[in-house]
């Protein structure tokens, strides 16, 4: 490693969870002229499972800052140079080596890769990315600043340390990240032909869906349009009424993850109305509990609570279908999910050996569980090993649905609104709090008497939560 490459340190986008190969940079907490340390958060990416906090590997001055906010990176892409010697001056560039073109792909990096805080990595080297040239042409402008900016003489190229025989001029290939390349692939768009808005000239998303729009295939090519069409703008006038996010980060993650859950699993849904009246009213009587005292009590931990001693009564439907060994999976232990929306999209964290956990330990456990999530802080391990969930559509006043299995788990149940209904309560019609459930299954792994016999088994608790105790 070359005296420069020792100072000015890359840090490079890290695969912040399980083999994810992008993620989009939400916030930056520093700038170029900012000082790090090791260790100091210095900005948060969302990735298709949550949003992280990236930590620096190195103390020094920020040098560069190559992204901005909002913008969706690569993994093993470089966000970020740190001056780890600021004192030192300007470097002295180390002179231009000419390398075939075979060679003058980026080494991989053996240096010290970022990683989340409290995981640790030991230092060593980094070798910095060097673009691929292309044949006869000038080096890339983008190149030749970050270059100079290394240097300490800006706007000033290396110098070649021997000179090059002219090549045919060639036209220059046109910059772009590799998921443009493929936007413009997808959609057939010459890049050559599109016009860059983003930073020294690379050309983004946005620039290919603007080009092809306003391409029309002269096949497709609509007969001319009335002069009052045209001056009203046609379809340009609809997309002004138009919102459009793109299908990205948890959003995109959660929508692949439905489909393939969906259309693998044979899903089965039964449901059940049960009185819960008594259950409403423990819910009032734990509230005013010592033992409950600051903790989040509401029906949903009571639904819970039910859940798991159900389980522990059909221990079976705990279980994961294993299609490449060709095994059903039961498992000894509940990892109990709750599905949370947030502004990010629908997110599954689960409460690790929720089997376990005494009623006031699983209340502790809802509350942070919820909490994190609305703070968009879950992180990635907490959304992982998941074995059954619920999804309180009651919140949203909602009586059932028929909710769709978390990929790799064999149940899901839905917990509706709460509402007062005429019921028959001791041979009387009354006025009582009700509620229906919905569980849908896995029918592979679970048939419809073991489906009815947890569901039935939740509904008796409900009606009757002292069942928590004598079934428990």
């Amino acid at each position: 490693m070359t005296a420069t490459e020792q100072r000015f340190r890359e840090f490079k986008m890290p695969d912040v969870g399980e083999g994810l190969t992008e993620a989009e940079i939400l916030k930056w907490y520093v700038r170029p002229g900012d000082t790090v340390t090791d260790g100091q958060v210095i900005c948060e990416v969302e990735t298709a499972k949550a949003a992280v906090e990236l930590p620096c590997p190195y103390d020094g001055v920020v040098q560069a800052v190559h992204f901005d906010e909002g913008v969706t990176v690569d993994v093993g892409t470089s966000i970020i140079v740190v001056d780890t010697n600021p004192g030192a001056g300007p470097a002295e560039a180390p002179a231009a080596e000419a390398a075939p073109a075979a060679e003058a792909e980026e080494a991989e990096p053996q240096g010290r890769q970022a990683v989340l805080v409290g995981y640790g990595a030991a230092p060593s080297s980094t070798k910095r990315r060097a673009r691929k040239p292309q044949p006869g042409a000038a080096a890339e402008p983008a190149a030749a600043a970050v270059q100079a900016e290394l240097n300490g003489h800006a706007g000033t190229p290396a110098t070649p340390a021997a000179p090059v025989a002219p090549a045919v001029p060639t036209a220059e290939r046109p910059l772009a990240k590799p998921p443009v390349r493929k936007l413009a692939k997808d959609l057939g768009i010459d890049l050559a032909t599109v016009t860059p808005t983003g930073p020294d000239g690379v050309i983004t998303r946005e620039d290919v869906h603007a080009a092809a729009s306003a391409t029309v295939p002269a096949a497709q090519a609509p007969a001319p349009a009335p002069a009052a069409a045209v001056a009203t703008g046609g379809s340009e006038a609809v997309r002004a009424r138009e919102t459009r996010t793109p299908i990205k980060g948890v959003r995109k993650a959660t929508a692949q993850a439905m489909v393939n859950s969906a259309f693998t699993a044979p899903h089965v849904t039964e449901f059940i109305t049960v009185d819960v009246t008594r259950t409403m009213k423990l819910v009032q009587e734990l509230k005013q509990d010592p033992d409950m005292a600051g903790l989040r009590v509401n029906p949903l931990l009571l639904v819970a609570k039910a859940l798991l001693v159900a389980i522990k009564r059909n221990p079976e439907i705990n279980a994961a279908w294993d299609e490449e060994n060709q095994e059903i999976v039961r498992k000894d232990y509940v990892n109990l999910g709750i599905a949370a929306a947030t502004p990010r999209g629908l997110i599954v964290p689960n409460i690790k050996d929720a089997e376990a956990k005494t009623l006031p330990q699983l209340a502790a456990a809802l509350g942070e569980l919820v909490s994190t999530a609305r703070e968009g802080r879950t992180a990635p391990g907490d959304m992982a090993g998941g074995t059954v969930t619920i999804t309180n559509v009651g919140v949203f006043g909602v009586d059932t649905g028929t909710p769709i299995l978390n990929p790799g788990e064999s149940a899901i149940l839905a917990f509706g609104a709460v509402k007062l209904q005429p019921w028959v309560h001791k041979g009387k019609v009354k006025p009582r709090q009700v509620t229906t459930l919905a569980l849908s299954f896995d029918h592979r792994l679970v048939d419809g008497e073991l489906g009815s016999k947890v569901l039935a088994d939740i509904a008796a608790i409900l009606e009757h939560p002292k069942r928590l105790i004598t079934w428990a």
